[in-house]
């Protein structure tokens, strides 16, 4: 029996209340404390608070090393020892300073000391998250001191990534004239790969690497979107993936998404009008034709009460009722006001309407948007598809949205889009090329749903070897075909779900500079799902939202804060 030492804070919605730690987040996203128990791991304990002295027991040390977690370990066994035996496991590469500092003042104790290299965190089974949603801020901000350093703690991090994967994956990135970032990250992660692997390609050719900016695809992260998992990140405040809502009796409770519901697994990434309650309700009354469509979901969803007896049998009570309430919850919002929205940004995103004629008047299609009384970011949202539409818009106009949406006093929130190489204002002699779409016109989509993420077509050209090299050069050798090993998930599951416990082909991995959005996440398993052959794993520094990013996007013109500097050396 022995116990388990965590440096940080740990997430009591998702273990038990005796644990604590910021790293530990990492731990409970592949383990429960039900997991440890069978492993005779009895106690779990934050590194840096005063703990009781167990001498008949060994302790595991679970730690970034950092100089106040190594005087910290130390502290532990001078002057004298707490524990039997030690077993440290770094997160990622020991100093040697912090590693010979160690040795000397407690070798003695000390029984494995071992470098794991997962400084990233898993946050499903084929996303992953570099937990920094400060990255945005410190590499796209004209005011950033910190640029460089950021970007090179990303490229650790991936190298990490690549590492737990065992993967040497042949590195991508999408050229762009005015950024430099992806390019330089694909340079210092392929340097920083070449050195972990001491130049042996004996490994290499199994995997791709790409990496975008944020900038890329604009468009996607700030439209509604009405899949599940998606819809309810955008409308409803949930926060650290806790969903707090009220019961029947009255009393507050709250739900963790994650992938211990196996509901939520089913049902993340299905549209609001296919998730399995609607089914149900479907099954009992069906519309003339068969089917059901979003614009009568608002009128069956008030006659759900009728069938929550009939929901009993479809899932477990907990669980139905959770997503019961969060998908009435999500209703009751496109009944309010998504639903007209949504008409208005998908025929700008997609440049045509329901019917497939082009929009040629924008500004019609966005006005009645910015008439109507909608908050203020839901209006940003409309205008900055109005102008992503038209590849930017004169200042004269600009200046006019900024006034209509009653934004003078924070045109950040649009014009600070320029920072992401986007383009915000244009003049007469300016061209830029929207980049070509993949045909999609046979494919059955909502009227509401047009949009297709622009990472989707990137992963489905990859895997059919359709990239284009001048858009996406090489920064190292890339293999030829996808015939490589089998490939695991990149989230070791605890229990069975939906998708297969190991995949043959080959695996991409796609990371995304700034942030990604469900919608984009939500197409790694759609692509790996219908192609079979290989394995798309999607990450990036964070996991944004539509509002989030706005007031990220905002928050550029600010100059570097000392509170995130403080932030960063606590979480050390």
């Amino acid at each position: 029996f022995c116990t388990l030492e965590l440096r940080g804070s740990f997430n009591s919605d998702i273990m038990n209340d005796n644990l604590f730690s910021d790293y530990s987040c990492l731990l409970s996203s592949c383990c429960k404390m039900s997991d440890l128990m069978s492993e005779k791991i009895t106690i779990v304990e934050d590194l840096f608070k005063s703990r009781e002295p167990v001498l008949e027991m060994k302790a595991i040390y679970f730690m970034t090393p950092t100089a106040k977690c190594v005087d910290a370990f130390i502290a532990d066994f001078k002057p004298k020892p707490k524990y039997k035996a030690a077993y440290v496991y770094f997160t990622d590469y020991c100093p040697d300073d912090l590693f010979n500092k160690m040795r000397q003042a407690c070798g003695k104790h000390i029984r494995v000391c071992k470098e794991i290299n997962i400084s990233f965190m898993p946050q499903e089974a084929q996303v992953f998250t570099c937990d920094n949603p400060g990255a945005f801020r410190s590499i796209y901000s004209p005011k950033s001191q910190d640029k460089m350093k950021t970007l090179e703690t990303l490229a650790n991090q991936l190298v990490t990534l690549c590492a737990t994967l065992d993967e040497y994956p042949g590195i991508r990135y999408k050229k762009d004239g005015n950024m430099e970032n992806a390019k330089v990250l694909a340079e210092m992660v392929d340097r920083k790969l070449a050195a972990h692997y001491q130049l042996d390609d004996s490994s290499k050719k199994k995997a791709q690497l790409l990496i975008v900016d944020r900038g890329f695809d604009p468009v996607t992260p700030i439209l509604h979107e009405l899949t599940y998992q998606a819809m309810a990140y955008d409308l409803i405040d949930i926060k650290n993936d806790t969903y707090k809502y009220k019961a029947r009796d009255g009393l507050e409770k709250q739900a963790l998404l994650n992938e211990d519901d196996m509901l939520w697994v089913n049902l993340r990434h299905q549209h609001i009008a296919e998730v399995s309650m609607v089914k149900e309700i479907s099954a009992s009354k069906k519309q003339p034709d068969g089917k059901i469509t979003v614009s009568n979901l608002a009128q069956m969803m008030k006659k759900m009460p009728a069938f929550r007896k009939q929901m009993t049998e479809v899932c477990s009570k907990t669980y139905k009722t959770i997503h019961l309430q969060l998908a009435e919850d999500c209703m009751k919002h496109f009944a309010n006001n998504v639903e007209k929205l949504c008409k208005a940004e998908q025929d700008l995103a997609v440049g045509a309407d329901v019917e497939g004629l082009k929009v040629k008047d924008p500004m019609r299609t966005l006005l009645p948007v910015l008439l109507n009384p909608y908050s203020k970011h839901d209006k940003i949202r409309a205008v900055l598809l109005y102008i992503f539409s038209l590849n930017g818009t004169t200042e004269e106009n600009l200046n006019k949205l900024i006034e209509h949406v009653k934004i003078e006093e924070e045109p950040e929130y649009i014009q600070n889009w320029k920072e992401l190489g986007v383009s915000i204002l244009t003049t007469p002699s300016f061209f830029s090329r929207k980049p070509t779409r993949r045909e999609r016109s046979q494919e059955e989509r909502y009227n509401l749903s047009r949009w297709i993420p622009t990472i989707k077509d990137v992963m489905e050209d990859v895997v059919e070897n359709k990239l284009d090299t001048k858009e996406w050069p090489h920064q190292s050798e890339c293999p030829a075909a996808w015939n490589g090993s089998g490939a695991v998930s990149a989230r070791q599951k605890h229990k069975a779900s939906t998708q297969d416990d190991r995949r043959t082909g080959s695996r991409l991995i796609i990371f995304v500079i700034g942030g990604i959005s469900f919608s984009e996440m939500r197409c790694a398993y759609e692509v790996t799902r219908a192609m079979k052959t290989c394995e798309v794993i999607i990450g990036s520094s964070h996991i944004t939202t539509p509002t989030v990013l706005l007031d990220d996007i905002k928050a550029l013109s600010k100059g570097p804060m000392e509170s995130f500097t403080l932030e960063v050396e606590t979480k050390a």
